[in-house]
């Protein structure tokens, strides 16, 4: 392969602004959490983050916090904190930087943000285990740390067809959590705010797809590395006009580098989809490798994990379980196969790059035949990484990127 040129990154002009919001809504919690004038939920990050907006919660997400671990490459020195306290070193990794972080009192929100000394305490903790088991014992830790109360949804795995039953119990386990907010945050339920909130939500929602779909376009405008950070308002601000007022600004961006016909990622020759997790701690060093080979990763599975197209003000808590259980992650096989062919053909991509994600076998979707199957079906040839999301112990930076490069020379052949 030849040697790599110097690439000059594309940045983009709307991450000022992310930036500023980002800041505000964390200067909101830590405020919240000196004072106690607001009650503050914490929540996975796929839910039900409405519900407890509604309910005029502040809403933080630990996930978020452990990307953020991940991302400034700090988590590996705290994983074996939670390790020594009983915490497998196979388990969700996240999770183990998180603990592990908070038990040597360090959080990188205090370099990115002056003044905040710490994660915002909470007065409850919400899950949802539509990503994972590994979310209720990490909120459980948190909840027995904190002294506060637990509650969560408990949702269905390898769903095929999402019918009414599934969504019906989805419905009554968050309706069922309504006596205990309105105790906890000292906040009557009222079903028009949630209305709104949602409303809100889906119009985040709608416009964030729309920004990730001008990838289709040739050649694309944005890469899946961007989405990963780009994707920040609508995990931590969705339900609110801040998000919507972003994605507005950012989708106008794209639709402005459409036009001009600018590229991401410059001389673009392959279009590659990323199946599972990002690798935080090399967003950068995995995107200057992509682009010095003239590659576009530029969809993914993951950034689109925001995306609740059923959402519907009207009808609040039935869209809501509609929309968290027809999410990819506790999909069946067959229904997520037919996703990723859907996602191959409307993006126009060459080859697909699955993350075999060391302690995220949730969001692992080549241990079981899928890659192998997907090719016979599509002829969309496949490589698979090993690695992790916030692990950099289970990762090697030569072999990925030896096997990259022999991938896309294999698709310079074809």
């Amino acid at each position: 392969m030849a040697e790599e040129k110097k690439i000059q990154r594309k940045m983009i002009k709307a991450t000022g602004e992310m930036n500023r919001i980002m800041a505000d809504y964390f200067y909101e919690l830590n405020e919240a959490a000196k004072t106690g004038e607001k009650k503050i939920a914490w929540c996975t990050s796929v839910g039900p983050a409405e519900l407890l907006r509604a309910m005029g919660f502040l809403v933080y997400f630990p996930e978020n916090h452990g990307a953020m671990l991940g991302a400034t490459r700090m988590s590996t020195d705290f994983i074996p904190e939670a390790n020594a306290i009983g915490y497998s070193p196979d388990i969700c990794s996240y999770l183990t930087s998180d603990v592990g972080a908070y038990i040597k009192g360090i959080t990188p929100l205090s370099k990115a943000y002056k003044g905040i000394e710490s994660v915002p305490k909470p007065d409850v903790l919400v899950f949802n285990t539509n990503q994972c088991r590994d979310v209720q014992d990490w909120f459980a830790w948190y909840a027995n740390e904190f002294r506060v109360p637990l509650l969560g949804i408990h949702t269905h795995r390898g769903v095929g067809d999402v019918g009414e039953s599934h969504v019906q119990s989805i419905a009554k386990q968050m309706q069922a959590m309504v006596p205990s907010l309105e105790e906890i945050s000292g906040n009557k339920f009222d079903l028009d705010e949630l209305k709104r909130v949602v409303k809100l939500s889906r119009q985040c929602s709608d416009l964030w797809k729309e920004v990730l779909d001008t990838a289709a376009n040739v050649p694309a405008p944005l890469t899946f590395y961007d989405g990963t950070i780009h994707m920040g308002p609508a995990v931590v601000l969705r339900g609110t006009q801040q998000a919507v007022d972003y994605y507005k600004l950012l989708l106008a961006e794209m639709q402005e580098r459409i036009a001009n016909n600018d590229a991401a990622v410059e001389g673009e020759r392959f279009r590659i989809y990323w199946e599972g997790m990002p690798v935080w701690g090399r967003l950068s060093t995995h995107s200057k490798m992509f682009a010095a080979l003239k590659t576009n990763v530029l969809a993914s599975t993951y950034c689109n994990s925001w995306i609740f197209t059923d959402f519907d003000p009207e009808d609040p808590f039935t869209s809501m379980a509609k929309a968290y259980t027809e999410l990819f992650i506790v999909r069946s096989d067959k229904a997520k196969e037919k996703y990723i062919k859907d996602m191959l053909a409307f993006f126009k991509v060459d080859g697909i790059i699955y993350h075999d994600a060391k302690t995220c076998p949730n969001n692992s979707n080549c241990r079981y035949g899928m890659p192998q199957r997907l090719e016979k079906e599509t002829g969309v040839p496949s490589l698979i990484i090993n690695g992790d999301l916030n692990d950099l112990r289970l990762l090697s930076d030569e072999q990925t990127k030896t096997n990259v490069e022999a991938f896309i020379e294999q698709l310079e052949e074809r």
